[in-house]
């Protein structure tokens, strides 16, 4: 063997790699997706004494500023920003939403949702949504109530999706039920393609009982929806494929196949980080207010010559010997402690913008953390906001068109109609956010209009997009251009039609 060779041989055995061996890790979640709906609901609920109780409850550890018991007692404060976040993002999306156009049964459409104000349930709907991660719009009917299909909105918290093969198969709205002399029961109502089954279960042991248990559940029964029949053995004979819940969603979850994701999941480290903040702050300027050091004989006293004791807010002081000595003064010394705001706003303002990092801007919120920025920059900020909204908009443009197709059929199945209609074409409209000024947009346009970079009927829709309608519009451009001498020039049969006259007519004329 060469010397070549050899050396070849010794890096093959020296690059040989061994396999990896298998390894095994456990990793146990914190929280279930029902605990983590309740987590991101006590944020947006935003009350600090609720907060404090549950992540005491909840274990999360002293790292944590709401679970911690210090042993000095501090004001614990809450920023009021995850409500805010949600309220503000939901009145945006509301805002801008123009209606639904359906090509048929659009009188009935308008009747429903004004039975239901559909506006109000569209809002709650959303901001529901944007907490907890999913939800499901429920159909149901109730004569006592209303002629039309009544459509509620439950949170994810109080829904579940059966899948199969990755299909949704089967909605189940959960009910709970207090009774204070029978105790707690759920209602399940399992919402699946051509049917809905009712079961009522005893919350303590889990065991289905009687829908006449409760005077709520007494009348409720089991449908089929359009001819849908089952065997014996619960398999159907006759499929449908009507569900009467749609649901809605605006991100997949990481966590939880097949459920939505919370907007504000993830964000909890930064909430609490900036309500810690604010009570340090708070508790900064608590403690450096102005402390006077009164010597006894100059200490205040009622009028029976009694000491009035000190408090924390007004009447701070501390009570000190008189000065005695041959040439002793006795007199009132204020002491004030320096508090370091500079450091508590900028440790508040990375907060922030941590909390509001990937859902909306600052400047949404009528916040400004740089104090200099002009319009053009708040403008460039707002597309964060932008983003947000346009998930949120691509969510309801798949949900609704579906709510509408089932609101229709529940209807004809509510009015004993054995075959549903054909489905509905929808088309949900929102406006622009956050768009340049009408000035702005004069002025670009006009721009590129004597550049011939764009016509008149473009320029129009540009203009006024969704905030008129297309025969508005079109009235519009005929009267611009008949104002700039471009008007579309008459047939020629129209031309030479005058006072019942002919082509021929007028030729030999003159």
């Amino acid at each position: 063997m060469t010397i070549k060779e050899t050396i070849r041989k010794k890096l093959r055995n020296f690059l040989w790699l061994q396999p990896a061996q298998g390894h095994s890790i456990d990793i146990q979640e914190f929280y279930d997706f029902d605990a983590n709906a309740f987590r991101n609901r006590m944020w947006v609920r935003g009350d600090p004494y609720e907060l404090e109780q549950f992540f005491k409850n909840a274990g999360a550890g002293n790292a944590s500023f709401w679970s911690s018991v210090p042993q000095i007692p501090i004001h614990k404060l809450h920023s009021g920003l995850p409500s805010m976040m949600v309220n503000v993002m939901s009145s945006i999306v509301c805002r801008d939403y123009n209606g639904l156009e359906l090509s048929a049964r659009e009188s009935d459409w308008d009747n429903i949702i004004k039975d239901n104000n559909f506006s109000k349930l569209l809002y709650m709907a959303i901001k529901e949504t944007i907490t907890v991660g999913d939800g499901a719009f429920k159909l149901s009917n109730d004569p006592s109530l209303s002629d039309y299909p009544i459509i509620e909105y439950y949170p994810g918290d109080r829904v579940d999706f059966k899948y199969r093969r990755g299909r949704l198969m089967e909605t189940v709205f959960k009910t709970v039920y207090r009774k204070p002399t029978k105790g707690q029961y759920v209602l399940y109502e399992h919402y699946g393609y051509g049917y809905i089954r009712y079961v009522l279960r005893d919350a303590a042991t889990g065991d289905p009982v009687g829908l006449d248990t409760l005077e709520e559940t007494a009348g409720l029964f089991d449908i089929g929806l359009f001819g849908y029949q089952e065997d014996e053995n619960g398999k159907p004979l006759q499929r449908s494929d009507v569900m009467l819940a749609v649901p809605l969603q605006f991100q997949d979850s990481s966590k939880w196949d097949g459920r939505g994701e919370s907007l504000i999941d993830k964000k909890e480290p930064a909430f609490d980080a900036l309500d810690e903040i604010l009570s340090q702050w708070t508790d900064a300027v608590r403690s450096g207010r102005p402390i006077r050091y009164i010597p006894t004989c100059l200490s205040p006293r009622d009028s029976k010559g009694e000491l009035i004791p000190p408090n924390s807010f007004d009447n701070t002081y501390i009570k000190i010997g008189d000065d005695l000595s041959e040439n002793g003064k006795n007199e009132i010394k204020v002491v004030q402690p320096e508090i370091n705001s500079t450091n508590y706003l900028e440790s508040y303002v990375t907060f922030l913008d941590l909390c509001l990092q990937g859902f909306m801007s600052p400047s949404t919120l009528g916040i400004d953390t740089k104090k200099l920025d002009n319009a053009e920059a708040q403008r460039e900020k707002e597309k964060t906001t932008l983003y947000t909204r346009n998930i949120i908009i691509e969510g309801l443009q798949k949900a609704l068109p579906k709510l509408v197709n089932a609101t229709i059929m529940a209807y004809e199945a509510f009015n004993g109609r054995s075959k549903p209609t054909g489905e509905i074409e929808v088309n949900v409209n929102f406006g622009e956010y956050a768009s340049p000024s009408f000035e702005a947009m004069v002025e670009v346009l006009s721009k590129a209009k004597t550049a011939n970079l764009m016509s008149v009927e473009t320029i129009v829709d540009e203009l006024y997009g969704d905030s008129k309608d297309d025969d508005w519009k079109a009235e519009e451009v005929k009267r611009l251009k008949e104002e700039l001498g471009i008007g579309e020039m008459p047939e020629d049969d129209e031309l030479y039609n005058v006072e019942g006259g002919t082509q021929d007519d007028l030729s030999n004329t003159g």
